[in-house]
């Protein structure tokens, strides 16, 4: 599969670096207003194909996407000393609104893939400049909490002295501040974090999981002080994505797409367990949570569309 990325800074290269590690896509595609940087970024990632997989990667233009099946957005902006969530989003809808048509234009049944941040209102606005070009829904995908899911399970894994590849757990909402960690559905080997903490003789009190949610909020807060941004993460989370895609696995993931309805909040893209395959999102699933956990994902759901309306296209 042909693989085109829109912004080849830190997350768009190491997500480039990281398919060509696993042997993701045949031919990569790395476009950006710095021509200059793509290619210093293709030919570097090349120098790793001996040690990896054959993957054809190179830089080029928004035309040479044409027959990607997948299309990864990273491009945008930071914010600036003084500058409202709300103008930050205003000049990046401003920057999608230039690149979606014309990348849809070069490759029209693509899958988008948006990581670009705040990812999920991102998301609502990829989705609707699409939208208007007859694409459902369900073909615009936005990293949401994939690595938020990825780090409870890390977490949670480490404090109950286990590979956080038997945790089942998830994140729900936001991929921020309002983001929803489902405590009440946890499990590994098929049984509560709750009996496999007793078993293993360990806590899980409510200052172990206020600790682990803590953790997992701030996470972000952490990398940026000491190295200035997150890349590694998210980057091999967005290759986790692409390999579901490419290979039709059919696999559920919590990622952020535009949904109709979640809890009375109508179009909101926000993440929830989705089934992911070749065309992008085949069915949404509402997991069971108790009381807390419902309030906070319709408080996480509502912030996120009154911000998402607040932007113009």
């Amino acid at each position: 599969m042909k693989i085109g990325i829109v912004g080849v800074g830190q997350v768009g290269a190491t997500a480039a670096y990281a398919m060509t590690l696993r042997g993701i896509g045949s031919e990569i595609v790395l476009v950006d207003h710095n021509a200059d940087l793509a290619v210093a970024q293709a030919r570097d990632i090349l120098d790793a194909t001996p040690f990896a997989y054959p993957i054809r990667v190179h830089a080029g233009e928004v035309a040479d996407l044409a027959g990607a099946g997948i299309i990864l957005l990273t491009a945008g902006v930071n914010q600036k000393p003084g500058e409202t969530r709300l103008d930050l989003l205003a000049r990046n809808a401003a920057i999608f609104a230039a690149i979606v048509p014309a990348a849809l234009a070069a490759s029209p049944d693509a899958v988008f893939l948006v990581a670009t941040n705040p990812v999920d209102i991102m998301t609502q606005i990829t989705t609707a400049l699409l939208v208007r070009h007859g694409v459902p829904p369900e073909r615009v995908i936005g990293s949401g909490t994939i690595l938020d899911t990825a780090r409870f399970r890390a977490l949670l894994g480490e404090h109950l002295g286990i590979s956080p590849n038997s945790i089942h757990a998830q994140v729900l909402g936001e991929h921020g501040d309002s983001e929803v960690l489902h405590w009440s559905d946890a499990s590994a080997s098929g049984q509560p974090v709750a009996e496999i903490a007793r078993q293993m003789g360990r806590t899980l009190g409510e200052a172990d999981r206020q600790r682990i949610d803590t953790a997992v909020r701030r996470a972000a807060d952490a990398i940026i002080r000491g190295k200035g941004g997150t890349w590694f993460g998210i980057g091999a989370g967005i290759a986790r994505l692409a390999r579901i895609i490419q290979d039709d696995e059919r696999t559920l993931v919590t990622c952020s797409m535009v949904t109709p309805d979640c809890l009375g909040v109508r179009d909101v893209a926000l993440s929830l367990p989705r089934l992911l395959g070749a065309g992008g999102v085949a069915r949404t699933l509402m997991p069971d949570l108790d009381a807390a956990e419902l309030a906070a994902l319709k408080r996480s759901a509502e912030m996120l569309k009154a911000l998402a309306d607040g932007v113009r296209l």
